[in-house]
């Protein structure tokens, strides 16, 4: 499958290892590149001030794609709140500027270190993905198979406010060193 990611920061590095090591061809794109042809799924590895450019930017060419939403909208200047609605989320938005795409929420929960190695302590890394499309799920799921990382359907789009709630916990907590960067929640399946 072709990936593109907008990003290449250390968490569009690693969603990218990834998506290759499952047998996908990935292509980056930094803020100073220009989208030539974009592929099956387009991850945005961008932080959320940038959600919105980058999508009226490439609305038509992101129509039918599967777009992938890794922000956590939190207020970098205090660390003390999400800056989206209560009743929304950043994929929410996102999936409003772009109508003709399957926008998915996924990755925020995960620090880029248990993406690179796989793992969280003892367990593998779980990637939750939420979204109003099952076939795109579904898609996203089977690119990321032969992976290290176990990926799991949190449900609906609407789901993406929890998780970027829980995203947000997660990086305070290593904000605060009461976790490392290379720490977080992990997802004891049955």
């Amino acid at each position: 499958m072709e990936i593109t990611i907008f990003g290449k920061d250390n968490m569009g590095q690693a969603i990218g290892k990834n998506f290759t090591e499952a047998g996908n061809n990935v292509q980056y794109y930094g803020s100073k590149d220009t989208a030539q042809q974009l592929g099956d799924i387009v991850v945005m590895a961008v932080p959320y001030p940038a959600l919105a450019a980058l999508a009226k930017q490439y609305q038509a060419e992101l129509a039918g794609k599967i777009v992938v939403d890794i922000t956590n909208p939190l207020n970098f200047e205090t660390w003390d709140e999400l800056v989206v609605p209560a009743d929304s989320s950043a994929a929410q938005q996102l999936q409003e500027l772009l109508p003709e795409s399957k926008v998915l929420k996924a990755f925020n929960t995960n620090f880029a270190a248990t993406l690179q190695s796989g793992k969280i302590g003892e367990l593998p890394t779980t990637v939750l993905v939420a979204g109003d499309d099952e076939d795109a799920k579904a898609v996203f799921k089977s690119a990321l198979a032969s992976s290290a990382l176990q990926v799991l359907n949190a449900g609906k789009l609407k789901r993406a406010r929890e998780m970027e709630a829980t995203g947000f916990l997660q990086m305070s907590l290593a904000a605060s060193e009461q976790i490392g960067w290379d720490g977080g929640f992990g997802v004891v399946g049955n």
